[in-house]
């Protein structure tokens, strides 16, 4: 590890660095799935779903960024190329063939439900250790992804 400014142990960095860059290859595999539904969304609710999806995709972006800021800053070294993140990713595989609109809505809301697991698993490890802000940077990721979600779901009327 790098040194940090951080003031906890290094044990403590580690753990939750490990827990960042497993959250990063999760929200960077989603990012490009919610682009391949961007690309290829057909059916009527395109004009709603099309911008919304892009509107998950600048948010979730934005987000990346700071999980892998959050795991240098703790003196991690991160890893984030598409082949690391095709092999490391807890997502399932998007089906590449999806172009009815409400297929997208579906197989998104569960591809996001899966990314909040990671990110609850992940605040965690944070909680454990000690580290608030880590701690507050998951909880606000949680937030706006539940309502993603939500927005996903009332789609579907479920």
């Amino acid at each position: 590890m790098y040194a940090s400014p951080s003031h906890l142990p290094q044990e403590a960095r580690q753990k939750i660095t490990a827990a960042l860059q497993n959250v990063l290859a999760d929200g960077l595999d989603l990012h490009s799935q919610i682009k391949v539904a961007h690309w290829n969304i057909k059916g009527m609710h395109f004009a709603a779903l099309h911008p919304l999806f892009e509107t998950f995709a600048v948010s979730l972006a934005a987000h990346n960024d700071t999980v892998a800021e959050r795991a240098v800053t703790l003196g991690a070294q991160i890893h984030g190329t598409a082949r690391h993140v095709a092999k490391t990713s807890r997502l399932p595989e998007y089906p590449q063939d999806t172009t009815r609109d409400l297929d997208h809505v579906r197989l998104l809301a569960e591809r996001i439900e899966s990314y909040l697991v990671g990110l609850q698993d992940g605040r965690k490890v944070a909680e454990q250790q000690g580290d608030v802000d880590t701690v507050d940077m998951f909880t606000a990721i949680i937030t706006e992804f539940e309502k993603h979600g939500w927005f996903l779901r009332a789609h579907l009327d479920r």
